[in-house]
């Protein structure tokens, strides 16, 4: 089987190595990663990506400025990933060319899925994400003791260290990070971390 060459732009480090570690796990595909636009640019001229997928909110996106800079210096397919976009962004991001829009809120198999779609040169459109108008209207309200448990959460922290740099108890973090992710809408710590982080919220 011949390697597929991935390209994953973003810049929050858990959920850039959590995402590429899962789909380097899958057959035939390759994975570079690349922390901001202008790191992802300066790959893209010296490797031949066969799809390239881009964070909406990392520095040098530019809102979809950066979609169309990426899409003018590769030749293969580039997609938008993002956590917190409401519908309208991603509907004016597959007009303006993009292969596809990647809620993170996908499972793990639904991404591969997406991906693979991808690269046989379909366009991926998440149809639950894009018809549901209520998705815009979402507003997570989170405690600052909440924002506080989810910053240590999304800098790679266990609850142990979390409970240490707040001076309270472990179980008492567990409690917090149980209830932020049940805010979220999130399936687990790292999943919680990545949408806190592209709502705003650390």
């Amino acid at each position: 089987m011949n390697k597929k060459h991935l390209l994953l732009a973003d810049d929050h480090d858990l959920v850039r190595e959590t995402i590429a570690a899962y789909l380097r796990q899958q057959d035939g595909l390759e994975v570079a990663v690349a922390a901001s636009l202008e790191e992802a640019l300066a790959k893209a001229r010296t490797v031949e990506f066969d799809l390239v997928l881009l964070d909406y909110a990392m520095p040098g996106m530019d809102s979809l400025g950066g979609l169309g800079r990426m899409k003018e210096a590769v030749a293969c397919p580039v997609a938008i990933l993002s956590g917190a976009a409401p519908p309208d962004v991603a509907r004016r991001a597959l007009r303006s060319g993009a292969a596809g829009f990647l809620p993170k809120t996908l499972d793990p198999m639904s991404l591969v899925t997406a991906v693979r779609h991808m690269l046989l040169g379909e366009t991926y459109m998440p149809l639950e994400f894009l018809n549901d108008p209520g998705q815009s209207e979402k507003r997570v309200v989170l405690t600052p003791r909440e924002k506080d448990v989810l910053r240590g959460v999304a800098e790679g922290k266990s609850n142990k260290e979390i409970a240490r740099d707040l001076n309270i108890q472990e179980v008492t973090v567990k409690l917090h990070v149980k209830t932020l992710s049940r805010k979220l809408g999130a399936r687990n710590r790292t999943h919680a971390a990545m949408l806190g982080r592209d709502m705003g919220l650390t």
